[in-house]
């Protein structure tokens, strides 16, 4: 494994210019960089086969499309509603901007599943990266006909691995919601990237330069550990050309991406001891105002679960991350995974 460590550093408190918030940095709560490891198996049981395997299409939620879309038993992705919906594709909508004071409107929206394998104990970081392309793709259509809904601003794409990070079902799996609002954290994001850009003429992420922050680069994507990485060696994956919106993502760049993706899944899976994590996608809303167009830039976020969340997190919005991002970056770095692998 990779070893790391930055000898007597003092504690430091970074500005996150993406998110406008701050994370605080101290090594001393913690042990060496390089001993850091998930506790166990982050799998929510012992499962081989659930309603998400091949053959067991009648326990699920109505599929809304299949990969490849003529396919029977040999299908190799599933779309389908989840059985257990945050939100309901059956309430009538209604409006909330128009209200005032305390605020309660119908839970309106669309949750869906995305099975990324007909196998069970297939995971996400096993698949080739065209297949992982192919997960992305199948992310990307769906979204594209959630647009075609007039009520629906937001769609978050994420993925829970391991129970404590979320996951309820051990197949491999992500979900999407879309939501008639806009959340506070993603206008808070796209507010900071437009400060960004006003006081600087740059795309916030446009103008990162990576440095010891690296991790890997692919020909259309970039990863690292962003300089105030809220988690302990989390890690971001950034298109190289500016773009506002995850769906405008085609074909040879979905490929790319899954092949950088299932790389930097496999190093944290390797150096970490396959830990819980979400897998978050961070776009802009639909209905989006043209002047940020060259302010947004849209990425992906894999945050390990490595510690608890405390009261102090819970009351400042500040995170004390125990791993600086430059050690974090080093290690990952130096994680060797097998040609035999990817």
């Amino acid at each position: 494994m990779a070893e790391a460590e930055t000898p007597n550093r003092s504690p430091e408190i970074r500005k996150d210019k993406i998110h406008n918030r701050w994370v605080l940095f101290s090594p001393a709560r913690s042990r060496r960089p390089s001993d850091f490891k998930a506790k166990s198996n982050p799998q929510p049981n012992n499962q081989t086969e659930c309603p998400f395997c091949a053959g067991h299409e009648h326990e699920c939620a109505p599929e809304i499309f299949r990969v490849p879309a003529d396919s029977t038993n040999d299908w190799k992705i599933r779309v389908i509603q989840n059985l257990y919906p945050a939100v309901s594709r059956e309430l009538d909508f209604q409006n909330p901007v128009s209200l005032v004071g305390d605020v309660a409107v119908s839970g309106f929206g669309f949750h869906d599943v995305v099975i990324e394998s007909p196998v069970h104990s297939v995971n996400l970081s096993d698949l080739s990266p065209a297949q992982v392309g192919e997960v992305l793709l199948a992310c990307k259509k769906r979204i594209e006909q959630l647009r075609s809904c007039d009520s629906i601003k937001y769609v978050q794409v994420f993925k829970n691995h391991g129970a404590s990070a979320g996951a309820s079902m051990s197949h491999s799996h992500s979900q999407m919601i879309a939501l008639p609002i806009v959340p506070p954290t993603v206008s808070a994001r796209l507010d900071s990237m437009m400060e960004y850009y006003k006081q600087t003429g740059k795309c916030s992420l446009c103008d990162i330069q990576p440095n010891e922050l690296l991790i890997a680069e692919s020909d259309h994507f970039i990863s690292l550990v962003p300089f105030a990485a809220t988690f302990a060696f989390e890690i971001w994956i950034i298109p190289r050309d500016h773009s506002s919106h995850f769906h405008e993502i085609d074909s040879e760049k979905a490929v790319d991406l899954g092949g950088l993706l299932k790389l930097m899944l496999l190093k944290m899976s390797l150096q970490l001891n396959n830990p819980p994590f979400n897998l978050l996608i961070h776009t802009s809303p639909f209905q989006d105002d043209p002047s940020y167009a060259h302010s947004t830039h849209w990425f992906l976020q894999i945050a390990p679960h490595l510690s608890g969340v405390g009261g102090f997190e819970i009351a400042t919005g500040c995170y004390i991350n125990p791993v600086f991002p430059e050690d974090a970056a080093k290690i990952l770095r130096d994680v060797r995974i097998s040609n035999n692998n990817i």
